[in-house]
């Protein structure tokens, strides 16, 4: 009876560690039908069938052939390398997936890194470049447009400009006369009308002192020419007496409206009447003064800004030049 008890206890201590061994490794799938009899499966070896034995050499051939049908070092590897082999492609992707976030990183890392020395000296360069580049250019603009305006200035010696032309007017003594008459020696013209304020009279006298000077200085006769702006009120009569104030030789010309505009136009002259209180009225106009050669070709103009002096030596300047 003990020796019974006593097996049955070694049989029942080695069912419940086959029991733990099997269930850790899944390798023992109990049959529910048979509670005697357990099946012991592996992946190398077909399964092994143990019943219940009464002498202990019987149970410990069944406990060796138990042990025996466990999964070798070699089931082992082979069972799990489709693990490994998914835990590889799990690591892979895994160092995949941190070298793309990684380099989505570093990307954002640099969009959003401060400007570094090499940046900002780049940056300070390529400004210095374009401002020195910019002020080249509008030095050279500047020089091109003085050289222009020169150009214009000058005269004869770099060129003529689109100015003067043929007329047809009536002098102070009421003659018909062209721009014909007035060729074989120098002319300057001014353009202005006998009502004017101030302006007029002072550049006329301006005109007549000039022309004095010169022909003291350099023995030049210049015939000046007043040229009216003002068709409708500078009459014959009127331009006469309003010439005879200046200088005995002044030549005082006027004629139709029409006759007016031609050669303001050929002149490049500009004027305008401006209305004023009551029945008199003003006439905006240029205030240049035109000097043309002994063929009644444009030479040089000289505005307002001339005293008399300098447009005694500007005259005198511009015929020299002009016979060299």
């Amino acid at each position: 009876m003990a020796s019974s008890l006593s097996r049955n206890r070694l049989i029942q201590y080695i069912r419940r560690n086959f029991s733990t061994y099997t269930h850790q490794h899944n390798l023992i799938k109990p049959n529910p039908s048979s509670p005697s009899i357990h099946l012991i499966q592996s992946t190398s070896s077909p399964s092994v069938l143990c019943r219940n034995v009464v002498n202990q050499n019987s149970i410990l051939t069944c406990s060796y052939r138990l042990l025996a049908t466990s999964p070798s070092g070699t089931e082992k590897v082979e069972q799990n390398k489709p693990v490994e082999g998914g835990s590889e492609g799990g690591e892979k992707e895994g160092e995949s997936s941190n070298q793309s976030s990684s380099n989505a990183n570093t990307g954002k890392s640099l969009r959003g890194a401060p400007v570094t020395w090499l940046s900002f000296l780049f940056l300070i360069a390529t400004g210095a470049g374009l401002v020195y580049y910019y002020d080249k250019e509008k030095k050279r603009h500047i020089e091109e447009i003085n050289n222009a305006s020169t150009t214009v200035k000058q005269g004869p010696s770099v060129g003529k400009a689109a100015i003067g032309g043929p007329f047809s007017l009536v002098n102070h003594e009421g003659k018909h006369v062209t721009d014909k008459d007035f060729r074989g020696k120098w002319t300057v013209i001014y353009f202005g009308f006998t009502h004017c304020p101030d302006i007029c009279p002072d550049e006329l006298q301006k005109l007549v002192d000039a022309v004095n000077k010169i022909k003291e200085k350099a023995g030049i006769e210049i015939v000046h020419v007043f040229i009216s702006v003002d068709p409708e009120r500078d009459t014959v009569e009127q331009v006469h007496d309003y010439v005879k104030e200046f200088h005995p030789n002044l030549v005082g010309l006027t004629g139709s409206v029409d006759e007016v505009r031609k050669v303001a136009r050929a002149y490049r002259v500009y004027y305008m009447k401006t209305e004023e209180e009551g029945s008199d009225y003003l006439v905006d106009h240029s205030i240049i003064m035109y000097l043309m050669d002994p063929n009644m070709e444009y030479v040089k103009f000289f505005g307002k800004n001339h005293d008399v002096d300098s447009l005694t030596e500007g005259i005198i300047q511009e015929i020299k030049q002009y016979k060299k």
